[in-house]
């Protein structure tokens, strides 16, 4: 019986077949003295600490935690259940969600004592940041399931790679998510510019789609930043605003757009604001992007041609991207609901994944466990 038991942890902990289980005299049919030798008696699950984190690694990497399951089975043999699978994966999760917010709290706390008197060095920090909703299983006021999640992606012109046909490739990236109110996700995106010596560089350039709470915690944040508005987002709403306008007449769309891209391009404000005060007495429905009022707020934000010759992105294609990389593939399947601290959880390896950190996630787990 005992040797059974064994073999079943032998095959669940993937232990080496060189481990001499017979020179530990395993008189008792107890299985706590084995837990003791195979040095699991401290951890919260029947697996070692690597398989523990193979199984957070599939996890978060599969769409669910059903093929999660089936991946690890193909890939080492061992059948474990979606319902462990998932247990595990949210325990790491949490593990991981803890420290990021406590380093990031810890950091917030002691900003004012941070030491910035550096001589700058020169290139760029690109930060962008944006929201996407996630299915949840909490009713807001309005009956909504759906909440925010908040994505923020850092990265310098050091790690963007030119091909050659001139298009960009960002070698490297950094995130930071949260799903829920904006001071938490503030409190994460500074922790992680600290960590970043932001301070170090020449120019912050910060891209949004001009949404206010993304103005409000940059203007907060790094007041020194430069701000863009995102060209394309902007077209996008030019393109809803015309077409309610004009009744969708595709040549005077065009060229309403055209001639308020220019006015960007040319640094001319003015002419924007005179342009759509002709249409100030149209009523707008909702749904349909108010373009005087979106760009009054964003009115510094604009000047593509001083962007565009400085070198500098324009758009934030990055976060877009990395919005369906970190949160879509994962969180968004058909059919989906997340309990907000699961989502969370999930969340939290994903970005460290997506970060190049996963290598830290098995240093927290231990740390958490052994101290």
């Amino acid at each position: 019986m005992l040797n059974g038991k064994i073999e079943i942890y032998r095959t669940i902990l993937q232990i080496n077949d060189t481990i001499d289980l017979d020179k530990y005299n395993l008189k008792s049919k107890l299985i706590v003295p084995l837990d003791e030798y195979l040095g699991i008696d401290k951890l919260p699950f029947k697996a070692s600490l690597k398989m523990m984190m193979e199984i957070a690694f599939w996890c978060q990497n599969q769409p669910s935690f059903q093929k999660a399951s089936k991946i690890i089975y193909r890939v080492h043999g061992i059948k474990i259940s979606c319902v462990t699978v998932m247990k595990i994966t949210k325990y790491v999760g949490k593990l991981v969600y803890d420290y990021n917010y406590n380093k990031a709290i810890e950091i917030w706390n002691n900003r004012t004592n941070i030491d910035m008197t550096v001589t700058k060095m020169k290139g760029t920090l690109y930060i962008q940041a944006d929201g996407a909703a996630v299915n949840t299983r909490i009713e807001d006021e309005n009956g909504s399931t759906w909440k925010e999640n908040k994505l923020a992606i850092f990265f310098s012109d050091k790690n963007i790679y030119k091909r050659k046909n001139k298009a960009n490739m960002i070698v490297h990236k950094e995130f930071v998510s949260y799903l829920g109110n904006v001071d938490i996700f503030r409190t994460l995106v500074f922790a992680k510019a600290v960590e970043l010596r932001y301070w170090e560089y020449e120019n912050i350039v910060f891209i949004s789609d001009g949404a206010t709470w993304l103005r409000n915690m940059i203007n907060e944040l790094f007041p020194e930043a430069i701000q863009i508005l995102d060209k394309f987002h902007l077209i996008e709403n030019i393109y809803q605003y015309a077409n309610f306008v004009f009744n969708e007449d595709k040549k005077k769309v065009e060229k309403f757009k055209d001639k308020i891209i220019g006015y960007c391009y040319s640094n001319e404000y003015n002419l924007i604001f005179k342009e759509l005060k002709k249409y100030q007495v149209i009523t707008l429905p909702s749904g349909i992007c108010n373009l005087p009022i979106y760009l009054e707020n964003n009115k510094d934000k604009i000047d593509y041609s001083k962007y565009e010759h400085n070198g500098w992105f324009v758009g934030s294609g990055a976060i877009e991207s990395s919005n369906k990389t970190i949160v879509q593939l994962r969180l968004k399947q058909a059919g989906m609901r997340w309990r907000v601290e699961g989502a969370d959880y999930m969340i939290a390896l994903r970005w460290m994944y997506e970060s190049d950190h996963w290598g830290e996630i098995e240093k927290i787990v231990v740390d958490e466990i052994y101290h």
